[in-house]
């Protein structure tokens, strides 16, 4: 086949110039303000935002929990201190700590009894340069999704500490907030969004995180453990979960309020775990407590109660089998502290915060609904349990 020659135009060929096919250039308008505000907000965090990697995996495939996406081993961390304490999720160092058992955590922040090297953390200077530094453990709350670490020898002038969010300013729906992680290893990545709801049962990681905060922020892999901020640049909670079908945002995702937060790292760079009560119970699934008769009390069902503990002592009961089938366990639907505040029990993530309000070896009274089924309302019995 012959070649297919295309004459040039005479005239553009002698008159034409590069110019003339230039297209202008729109001067650039100043930023607005809320543009500036929101650029404020990253230059001032993201040097406190770091990446973290699990040393034992370089990704995983995600694994679901009734919708909502848990992404492990590869994720976001935020500088907590200048002592190089890095704050990230226990669910990014899963298998790391899986692997470790109990007993591996430190009572003391002391570099020569530091844990071991679970994690390699990468924290961006203001020079723009990047420094990898080995991340040793420090304490983890698996019940609250959180972990602390801490790196070594790293310049002073790198560590810059995130800032937290006034907690006393109450959130609200429709708020502006602000994600920045590294979804995907797409590192310091910003997102924005709004608060799109509050006070929601996060699952994450085996256990139910009371109080959260939903948001239509793009959250995705990777940005478990960074911060989620507000508008002037505070930290109000930790990304943690995404709900999803398809393995990246859809527009809901959810965040462990800051003031769980500020209440469980203290205690795990001092103790490497938390100091809190126990009360030695397993709650029974929410379906299994509707099936029993708790469709119109609400309150967290005792499934069984662990021997020997406070709520053994104190004669509570779990679900059993009976002649006709299954039989209710207690349901416990509130606390009384010895200074007469009531502590309302709604559901399983109740019960954990109302618990966390609590502390060891307080003597409280539990108000449980007992016999319940689901043609008998049960009767209100007040116990007293001194509680581990």
């Amino acid at each position: 086949m012959a070649p297919l020659w295309i004459p040039v135009d005479p005239v553009l060929a002698q008159d034409a110039s590069v110019a003339d096919y230039t297209p202008s250039i729109t001067p650039a308008r100043a930023l607005s303000s809320a543009e500036q505000a929101l650029i404020d907000v990253f230059d001032k965090a993201t040097y406190s935002v770091v990446n973290v990697v699990d040393v034992t995996l370089q990704g995983r495939a995600p694994s679901r929990q009734e919708g909502v996406e848990i992404i492990e081993g590869n994720g976001t961390g935020m500088v907590w201190d200048k002592e190089g304490h890095i704050v990230t999720n226990w669910h990014v160092l899963q298998s790391v700590l899986s692997g470790l058992g109990t007993g591996a955590t430190t009572t003391t922040t002391s570099s020569a009894s530091l844990g071991p090297k679970v994690a390699s953390v990468t924290v961006l200077g203001t020079d723009g340069i990047s420094q990898v530094f080995d991340g040793y453990l420090v304490g983890t709350d698996r019940s609250k999704d959180l972990a602390v670490l801490k790196i070594r020898d790293a310049p002073a002038g790198i560590l810059r500490p995130i800032n937290i969010a006034d907690s006393s300013v109450p959130l609200r729906v429709g708020q502006q907030v602000i994600a920045i992680g590294n979804p995907f290893g797409f590192d310091h990545t910003l997102t924005t969004g709004v608060i799109s709801g509050l006070n929601r049962d996060i699952p994450s990681a085996g256990a139910v995180i009371p109080g959260g905060i939903q948001t239509d922020a793009a959250v995705n892999p990777g940005n478990s453990g960074g911060p989620l901020l507000n508008t002037s640049g505070g930290v109000i909670g930790v990304n943690t979960a995404i709900f999803t079908n398809t393995g990246t945002s859809a527009g809901l995702s959810f965040a462990i309020p800051i003031t769980q937060v500020v209440k469980t790292v203290p205690q795990l760079i001092l103790y490497g775990a938390i100091q809190r009560p126990r009360l030695g119970v397993m709650i029974a699934p929410a379906r299994t407590a509707l099936a029993l008769g708790a469709s119109t009390v609400k309150g967290a069902m005792v499934q069984s109660v662990t021997s020997g503990s406070a709520a053994d002592r104190a004669g509570l009961k779990g679900v059993s089998r009976g002649l006709g089938g299954l039989v209710a366990g207690d349901l416990i639907t509130a606390f009384r502290t010895a200074d007469g505040q009531t502590i309302p029990v709604d559901n399983e993530g109740s019960l954990n915060s109302a618990i966390d309000q609590l502390k060891p070896g307080e003597q409280v009274v539990a108000v449980l609904v007992r016999d319940i089924a689901p043609n008998r309302a049960g009767q209100t019995v007040e116990v007293t349990i001194k509680l581990d």
